[in-house]
This record gives C-alpha cells, structure tokens and sequence, in this order.
C-alpha cells in the first residue's frame, strides 16, 4: 500500500482534476508504481519514463550531451530538463523528475554523497527543484524520496 501521503497527493490531485508524469532515474519507475497503487491512479497518473541510463535521457528526453558532461546525470541541472522536456512530451498537469544516487557508482563524490536525490516538479508555470540526502538501504531512500515527491505536490497545490 503506498504511504498515507502519497494517497493524500493523489486525492488532492484528482479533486482538481490533475494529471501526473515522471521522469524517473534514481528510482527507476517507482514513483509511477507508487501513485498506480492509489485509488485515484486512474484520474491522475498519466505515465513515466525510466531514464536510468544517460542515454536514455539524452536519446529519448533530448537533454544536452554537453550538460550531462559538465553536471553529470545525477545533477540538478540534468533533473530541470528531463522535467521540461517530458512535459512538453506527455502534457501532464504536473511533471516529476528524478535523478540521484541510490546506491554507489554513479557520480558521488564528497559534496554528493550515496543518497542524495535531485527532484524537479513542474506545475503550471511553477517550477520547484530540491536536493536531498537520504539514509537508509537503498529502498529506504526510494520510499523516502517518493514521500518527499508527495510532500512537494501538497505543498504546491
């Protein structure tokens, strides 16, 4: 069952008659299988796209080769244009994007350790971006950013 929440989310949602998408690469899907799970999931949740890979972001969302390079694919810079460009792509009411580093290997470093998540929501011509740094197993850290996503949107709204 997803966390009491994201229920509240998506009954806040599609009491506004609002649509949803994400862009998802530290959490590969689960934040579009979290809202799937709610009951207003048929009114809200338009889709997303799992763009784990930087090719995936780069073939598919168009983000710049040259940004990803200089900011790296976990990056706040990276997450605002997979937001604009699946938005302009899937129409939805709110866009979510995602990056970050769940688990080691990506592009950590001291400044930017495992854990830490960049979020990019954009609704209307309201756009928020934040960086956060979990703890916890790399589940944690998913469930923990998708709560976080949830929070953002009433927050929002």
């Amino acid at each position: 069952m997803p966390s009491s929440i994201v229920i509240r989310s998506s009954r806040a949602m599609a009491s506004r008659h609002l649509s949803l998408a994400f862009a998802e690469s530290a959490t590969a899907g689960r934040l579009a299988y979290e809202y799937s799970r709610v009951p207003d999931s048929g009114t809200i949740l338009k889709g997303g796209l799992v763009c784990y890979d930087a090719r995936v972001k780069e073939e598919v969302l168009g983000v710049p080769v040259d940004m990803i390079r200089q900011y790296s694919p976990e990056s706040a810079e990276v997450t605002g244009a997979l937001a604009e460009r699946l938005q302009l792509f899937m129409k939805p009411d709110i866009t979510v994007a995602v990056t970050g580093l769940i688990t080691p290997g990506g592009s950590e470093t001291a400044s930017k350790p495992v854990g830490t998540i960049f979020i990019h929501i954009l609704m209307g011509n309201v756009s928020k971006a934040v960086r956060e740094v979990f703890s916890g197993s790399p589940e944690q850290r998913v469930l923990k950013t998708a709560d976080r996503v949830a929070e953002l949107i009433l927050n929002m709204l």
